[in-house]
Formats: structure tokens, sequence, C-alpha cells
């Protein structure tokens, strides 16, 4: 036994009533995985930062205990002296948070920050500190490990900041490896290759790992045993087989559920709520025939198509002169030709770097492109004035992948739904427009109250409806949704996945879908285009791509979203 947890209780100080963390109970043997899953806001998170005792200040822990065994000892994280406990982060019990970007020290190179860890617990020269980091950097797989001894963490690929926070984590070769939600917001293939690499380095120094995620699929790749949380609850703990082929608990079944598969397509993701409230209605979906798609598809692409991207490239440049005139380009986007029909929805899928929101962002002139053209609705977009380009962009609207970043702080959700109207003149006057966010406000499922509310006090999830509700608050016929749902739960991405659709079909809209995960690309698309290095690889119909990928680069990505989705686990 590594780590055995008792009765573990965590409330805030704000509300002892409610129980954060309630009655919990797990224990993790040296060298296994343990994957806890469960939704934001089950108390993943806080119970990792427990076990470091790392909680907030307005947290506290109510009952239980966790005992830690090292060889013959046996220590009690919760009574003993901080001192003490110092000593022991990061040489016994080490953590990989969520976001590197936000738990590295920007000002630090990355090589300062491990070294930092292994001189404040090991004693050794800083030569040899040195040495020791680049064979960490070497072991992660980082490429060019020197470089990024040097580099700061702005100047990494969110990949690479993953890999040196795992470099860092097992810098003092640790007995337990907390890893929260490591993967979150990676594409499919960067993902896959941190989860070969916890394995690889799970079994060469013996550490026990407890793995925190909302997605059974990634848990499923790394996990031996899995405890699902609801509600600060373990509501289910068995074997990674037991759960995932023969799950007991509604809440368990409607996390396997919510995700696309690629076996079926029904015309709604199920809700965590019907499994809850009647777990008889699980095989009451709709599912959508392929004779359906087939008269959808032949209405569709009837018509003219509404946008025609022809040979499209987009320059970023890299290297400039000594009078700043650019010498050198990076091509982001090389030669891109689409076709889009009114009513369509186009999948892009890619990796990070490929050029998908580059492409999305050319197509609104968010950033310029170098040649080509892009026809929408007989007009060439690249051609239009700043006051013609102003008028087409009501017609046109973006969904960004972070809906924190994207929405004003310091605006209430209100102003930020009516300021579009006001630029566009729409609605004729204050009152009418206001009477129109709270129709929108409905439409995404927020209660009226939203109005006066500001973005800092909605979930994740209710962001992105707020960010979908200002994409429709001007009538755009077009819509790009860029990664809109890649660090949702899964639960709340199908809410917004079914949400998309509704209102897709309600408004008669076209979209461009642009995510890493084919999966989810597969069930929101008519068509898929595959982007890879800023050109299209392979493009058809989303099933027949997705059924009889001829690019293997598609079957890289498909492989790795299935693993996700579970289908291949569950059908081996």
């Amino acid at each position: 036994m590594l780590l055995e947890v008792k009765n573990l209780e965590v409330t805030f100080y704000n509300n002892p009533s409610l129980k954060v963390v309630n009655n919990l109970s797990f224990d993790l043997e040296k060298g296994q995985s343990l994957g806890i899953v469960g939704e934001s806001g089950s108390g993943k998170s806080i119970t990792a930062l427990s076990l470091l005792r790392l909680l907030p200040q307005s947290a506290h822990i109510t009952n239980g205990s966790i005992n830690l065994f090292l060889g013959d000892k046996k220590i009690d994280p919760l009574h003993i002296p901080e001192k003490e406990m110092q000593k022991y982060r990061g040489q016994i019990i080490s953590m990989i948070f969520q976001e590197p970007m936000t738990s590295m020290n920007p000002v630090l190179t990355c090589g300062n920050q491990v070294m930092e860890t292994i001189l404040l617990h090991k004693k050794s020269s800083r030569e040899f500190t040195k040495e020791k980091v680049i064979s960490l950097f070497e072991e992660v797989k980082l490429t060019d490990p020197l470089k990024v001894l040097n580099s700061y963490p702005y100047q990494l690929s969110g990949g690479q900041r993953q890999r040196v926070m795992i470099a860092m984590a097992i810098s003092c070769e640790p007995l337990l490896l907390i890893a929260d939600e490591p993967t979150t917001a990676l594409d499919v293939l960067v993902q896959e290759s941190i989860l070969v690499l916890l394995k690889k380095i799970q079994l060469k120094y013996n550490i026990g790992i407890l793995f925190i995620s909302h997605d059974l699929g990634v848990i499923s790749k790394i996990a031996d045993h899995v405890l699902v949380m609801y509600k600060g609850e373990g509501v289910e703990y068995g074997s990674v087989n037991k759960i995932l082929n023969a799950p007991e608990h509604p809440y368990t079944k409607a996390l396997l559920a919510c995700r696309p598969q690629f076996n079926i397509r029904p015309i709604h993701l199920p809700s965590i709520a019907v499994f809850l409230n009647d777990d008889k209605q699980t095989s009451a979906f709709n599912i959508k025939t392929k004779e359906e798609r087939l008269t959808e598809h032949a209405i569709i692409y009837s018509q003219k198509p509404v946008m025609v991207i022809k040979n499209l490239t987009t320059l970023f440049p890299v290297k400039t002169n000594f009078w700043g005139t650019t010498i050198e380009h990076f091509e982001a986007l090389s030669h891109v030709n689409i076709e889009v029909f009114r009513g369509e929805t186009i999948g892009l899928v890619g990796t990070s770097g490929s050029g998908k929101t580059t492409l999305g962002r050319t197509l609104m002139r968010l950033i310029e492109s170098a040649e080509g053209e892009i026809i929408f609705k007989g007009k060439d977009l690249r051609t239009l004035n700043k006051t013609e380009l102003r008028h087409i962009r009501k017609d046109i609207q973006i969904v960004f992948q972070d809906p924190y970043s994207s929405l004003n702080p310091n605006m209430t959700i209100g102003e930020i739904l009516m300021e579009p109207m006001v630029v566009h003149k729409l609605h004729g006057n204050n009152r009418n427009r206001k009477e129109k966010v709270f129709e929108l406000l409905d439409k995404v499922s927020l209660t009226p109250e939203s109005f006066s509310l500001f973005p800092h006090q909605f979930s994740g999830g209710q962001r992105q409806r707020i960010g979908i509700a200002r994409a429709l608050a001007v009538q755009p016929e077009f819509i790009i949704c860029d990664e809109s749902v890649s660090a949702l739960d899964v639960s709340v991405q199908a809410q917004i996945l079914n949400l998309l659709n509704d209102v897709k079909k309600e408004f008669n809209l076209t979209y461009i879908f642009i995510s890493h995960d084919l999966s989810v690309v597969r069930y929101m698309s008519d068509r898929i285009f595959v982007i890879k290095q800023g050109e299209i690889v392979e493009s058809g119909e989303a099933d027949t791509l997705c059924q009889q990928p001829s690019d293997t680069y598609t079957r890289q990505l498909l492989k790795a979203s299935q693993g996700d989705s579970l289908f291949d686990f569950m059908t081996r």
C-alpha cells in the first residue's frame, strides 16, 4: 500500500453545511494508477489538494484521515508540521497541474524552474543539477533539450510546457504522482503522447499515479482502477475494465454516453440529467439514419455554395532585417480550397499548429491573407474596405475556444449581448434590444437574472452559452466555432453540441466547426476537411471519411479520437 484515504470530508468556511468532498475513501498501491473521474465541481481537484495540504484558505478538512506509507514508515499529511510537509512536497508527493502556463513562473526559464525543485530537495552542485535537467528533458521526449532549458514558458507549445511540468514532477523521483487534468485541451495526438510518457515513467520509477480527469476515455488509457465522483462523493469504484464495460451507477453510464460515439449518430447527445432521473430512458434517444442524412445532403448540395475559398495562403513573418522589412515567412496556410454550402457544417480537424484557427480567423479577416480569394455571397472579402467589412461581419460570427478571455470582464452579460446590436444598429432602441437579449438568454438556457451578472459569476459551460448568444445577437448566417467545446466537461460538451445543432436548425445557419477531436467533428459535420501544416490533406463526407480514411495522418487522428470515445476499448 502507498496511499490510504478514509472518510475524507472537506467544506468551505462560508458554507459549512456544503461538503465539497463527503465521506470519500480510496487507496492506491505502489506502481499502480487510480483514475478519479467526474465533472467540474465534483471534488476531484479538492481531493488532490487535500493530499498535498494545499487547499485554498477558504476550505478546510473537517473529517477523515490520509495515510502515506514510506516503507516501514507511515505518515499522516494532515497532522505533521508545515515545515516537514514542505520536505514531502515534490520529493515524496508531486503534482502535474492542468494548465502549465499558469502554474509555471513566467519570468524564470524552464531549466531554472526544474533546477530549483531539485536543489530544494537534493544536495548537488548547480552543474550536476543542470546536467540532470537536460537528461530529464530528454527522458520526457523534448526535442532540443538545451534550447528548452533556456526558454521561457511562453516560448513553448502547450504540449512542450506539459512535458516540462512532467520533468519537474519526476525530478526528485517521488513515490506518488498526482496528475490533475494534464491533457485537457491538448490535441489528441499530443494527449496520446503524454499518456504514453506517463505510463513509461510509472514503469521505470514504480510510481503510484493519481490521475484526475473528466473524461473516462482518457482514464481508460492509463488507470488500473477508477473512482467516479459526483457532488463530492465516490459513487462507483472498481477496476477500469469493470467500470467501463459494466458500469452500475447511472452517473457513470451518463459519463460514458455523453461523448459522441463512432458507431451511432443520435439526433441529440444524451445528458446527465436523463440518466440520473430515469435510467431506463437511456435507450430512447432518436438515431439519425443514413437515409435521413442522404436526404439532407441532397437538399444542401443542390444549392450554390454560400462561401468559396480559393487558393487561400496566409504567411506569418518570422525574420526581419535591420529596417524592419520581413525577409522570411512561415506559411501557416498553403493554397486552401473549400466550398461551403448554406445549411451545412464543415468540420475542420487537425493537431495544434496545423492551421485550423488561422483559417477561421483569416476567413473573418482577423488575420490578413497573402493571396487567394474568400467569396461570400458574391463578394471577395479580401477586397472589402473597413466600412464594407464591418457590415459583412454581421453575417459572419465566431465562437472562441476560451469563453472567459473572449468576454469583457468589466461588462455585464446584458451589456456584452447588447453591444453588437448597437454597433450594427439592430432592433431600433435599447428597450427592444433588452427584450432581444432576454430571448437569447432563454434560447441558450440561461435565466433572465444573468442579464446583470458578470462573466466571472458563470461556469465554463455557461460562459460558452453566452459566447453562442453573442454570436446569435446580430442574426448571422455563418458561424465559425473555433475549438468551442475542447476544454469543457463531457456532459457540458454534450449540452453545447446539442445547442449548436438546435440553433443551426432554427436559424438555418452554416458552420465551420474547428476541433482536434475527430469523434466530436464527425458527430457535428456533414463534410470533414483534415488540415496538416497549413494544407488540406483529405476531405469527404463525415461518416465515409471516418470509416475509410486514406491519409496516414487522418488515421492517426482517428485512432487517438476513437480511444477517447471508448469505441475501440468497449468493442475489443
